[in-house]
């Protein structure tokens, strides 16, 4: 036998010992299961072995000597295991075929070998995510084959020189996380393939070199958390395929370059916690494609350009807080429709928070505080659910937000004019008044006595349709179910929020628990009748959907002005919950990860092949991605998605979160 593959499959328990007796093998696959033990001494006598690969399984223990007399080797993984201890220091040291080396995610310590590239024929390097330490190997230096290198997140020492020079070869590098010191070399603005540099987490020191600006390929470039000092290199607004810039967290001094403007692919800017200076440039509002800007923490003054307005894109957050800015809050950042998290706080900012401001609808987040603004809070969306912390610091500013004390309107009269305890007799009760009214109003519009509900119940049940266009074998039930099953939508029964809409667990009658998304879009009879039928076209088709790893869509209605969609409950949520969070990093393993992405593709291969006419989603995020107890993916909200003709080739619009839009539209 010279090759044996017995990969991903379910096999658990040991490695047979009669493996070990197979002088002829040449490949060796045994990942993607669930086998445990130790490698034994034995492995030794495969002198004939070029490839061995046991990644994603539970093996564990050290790696034994004798894998140094495997010479024939050239393709290495272990990754995604429990091994412990060092690499034999031999490791390598005879290999001339050697070329990939994986040993990521697993508990090494100790030194790499020394001598891992001394034939000078490694391509792939990945050991990250283990305890190594010391020094990174020299031999490193002279591996010009080198293509991808991963150590992150161990706790390597000694200067990043010793290790690291001119490699025209190398595409991705990615040191973060580690305790490496020195400059960085000029150098390394020869390595003119790279297009990833992650060095974030270290102690590099020293000045950022332009010659970085020749790196054309560049597309992620993170120096986080160093000790760089000095001006930030104008040269980088040369890299036109840059797309995470990443300065946080430095020493770095001088303006922000204008030059920085010309970045049209960028979508991740951070050059919080830094000394810069000066003002923001007008020229950044030309990043028209950035999702994220974080400027915090710096030492910035002036006015926030208007200009920012125009980052239609901004979708994560605009962070300006702790600077010196002053002036006004610019109107026009009420045009940044997407965006999710506004922080302005600890500045010299003045006058009002802009009205318009409450009609950003996907604003989740904000803060105003430590400034000198005045005036009264906006009223709308984001503000109505955003506590006094929001705004604490501005004595002038004054709303109706729980723990926020307004100031003085009246001071005392000296002058002879009306007394303040006349004025406050006569306005108090006036206003009690007044404010009492405007409570009943309220109670009466938005939480109606159980008489008025019940009645408004049974005037649905007499005219109220099937809650779905076409409905089958899953039954029938009508929009007064749901009102008696969420309590009228009340909050508790609420699951989650978006800029779109709330999504409502409801349990019926008959015990079946669905997921109920009420759209904050209005069905307004504006709606022209053609553009209606339509839609409703869409959502029929959509509700002829089968497949297990597409949420099922019973239907939908149009009730009290606003639209309603009933989905199949899953039980986990979103991908990006579970990922994310404390459940995804004790069960989220690399076999459920698998069965994730497998999942995903068979729903998308679904749409696009077998459903008439095709269906393109759009918006595939993480948040469109809900899991249920086995962690068995649905692919869901087709809120973007559109029918694909047979005669059509383009859109109209584009649609879909940014990052996540199919290449194309």
């Amino acid at each position: 036998m010279t090759q044996l593959d017995l990969s991903q499959n379910r096999f658990s328990g040991p490695i047979p010992s009669t493996l070990w007796n197979l002088t002829n093998i040449q490949v060796v696959n045994l990942f993607f299961n669930e086998l445990s033990g130790t490698i034994p001494m034995d492995i030794g006598n495969l002198t004939s072995l070029h490839m061995f690969d046991v990644n994603t399984n539970n093996l564990y223990g050290k790696l034994p000597e004798t894998i140094a007399q495997l010479t024939a080797l050239s393709y290495f993984s272990v990754f995604s295991n429990n091994f412990s201890g060092s690499i034999p220091r031999e490791f390598g040291k005879i290999y001339p075929s050697l070329s990939q080396v994986f040993l990521s995610n697993n508990s090494f310590s100790g030194e790499l070998p020394p001598d891992l590239c001394s034939d000078g024929n490694l391509t792939f390097l990945a050991a990250n995510n283990n305890s190594f330490s010391g020094p990174l190997p020299k031999s490193l230096r002279n591996c010009s084959s080198l293509i991808r290198v991963r150590l992150d997140d161990n706790q390597f020492t000694g200067k990043i020189t010793d290790a690291f020079w001119v490699l025209p070869n190398l595409v991705f590098v990615s040191l973060g996380g580690n305790q490496l010191v020195g400059e960085l070399s000029p150098e390394w603005g020869e390595c003119v393939s790279l297009t990833e540099m992650e060095m974030g987490s270290n102690k590099l020191s020293g000045k950022i070199p332009s010659e970085l600006s020749k790196l054309s390929q560049l597309g992620h470039l993170s120096l986080h958390s160093n000790e760089f000092t000095g001006h930030i290199p104008p040269e980088i607004g040369n890299l036109s395929q840059l797309l995470l810039f990443n300065m946080s967290s430095n020493h770095l001094s001088g303006e922000i370059p204008k030059s920085y403007g010309r970045l049209a692919q960028l979508n991740f800017l951070d050059l919080s916690n830094n000394n810069f200076s000066g003002s923001i440039p007008r020229e950044l509002g030309d990043c028209n494609r950035l999702l994220s800007l974080n400027l915090s923490h710096n030492n910035l003054s002036g006015e926030i350009p208007f200009e920012l307005g125009n980052l239609f894109s901004l979708q994560i957050m605009l962070d300006l807080s702790s600077n010196y800015l002053s002036g006004a809050i610019p109107p026009s950042l009420e045009k940044l429709a997407s965006l999710e998290v506004l922080n302005v706080s600890h500045n010299h900012l003045t006058g009002t928070i802009p009205q318009s401001l409450s009609d950003m609808i996907s604003l989740q987040s904000i803060d105003f505080s430590y400034n000198n603004l005045s005036g009264s809070i906006p009223t709308g969306r984001v503000f109505q659910t955003a506590t006094s912390e929001a705004y604490v610091g501005n004595s002038g500013l004054c709303g109706e937000v729980k723990g926020l004390t307004c100031s003085k309107v009246f001071s005392p009269d000296k002058s002879g004019g009306i007394n303040e305890k006349v004025l406050l007799g006569v306005t108090i009760p006036v206003c009690v008044l007044f404010i009492g009214m405007i409570g009943v109003g309220i109670l009466l519009c938005r939480w109606p006595p159980k008489k008025h509900l019940d009645e408004e119940s049974k005037s649905i049940e007499k005219s109220d349709q099937p809650i779905s266009m076409v409905w089958g074998k899953d039954g029938k039930f009508t929009f007064s179910d749901l009102v008696k099953a969420t309590d009228d939508f009340n909050d508790k029964y609420c699951t989650g929020k978006g800029g779109f809409g709330s999504v409502y667990r409801a349990q019926l009658l008959t015990g079946q628990v669905v997921a109920v998304k009420r759209l904050n879009i209005s069905d307004s009879d504006d709606i022209p009748a053609v553009n209606r039928q339509s839609f409703q076209n869409e959502i029929k088709l959509l509700t002829r959907l089968r497949h297990q790893n597409i949420i099922k869509l019973y239907g939908f209605c149009s009730r009290r002005g606003q639209m309603f969609f009933v989905y199949e409950h899953v039980d986990k949520g979103g991908l990006g919950e579970v990922l994310y969070g404390e459940e995804g990093k004790l069960e989220l393993s690399w076999t459920a990860r698998l069965k994730i992405v497998q999942g995903i593709a068979h729903a998308i291969s679904y749409l696009h092949t077998d459903c008439s006419p095709p269906i393109v989603h759009r918006d595939i995020t993480l948040n469109n991605i809900l899991l249920d107890s086995d962690f068995e993916p649905r692919l869901a909200d087709f809120g973007t998605a559109k029918l694909l003709s047979s005669n059509t080739s383009t859109w109209t619009s584009v649609a879909g979160s940014y990052g996540y839009v199919a290449p194309g539209t």
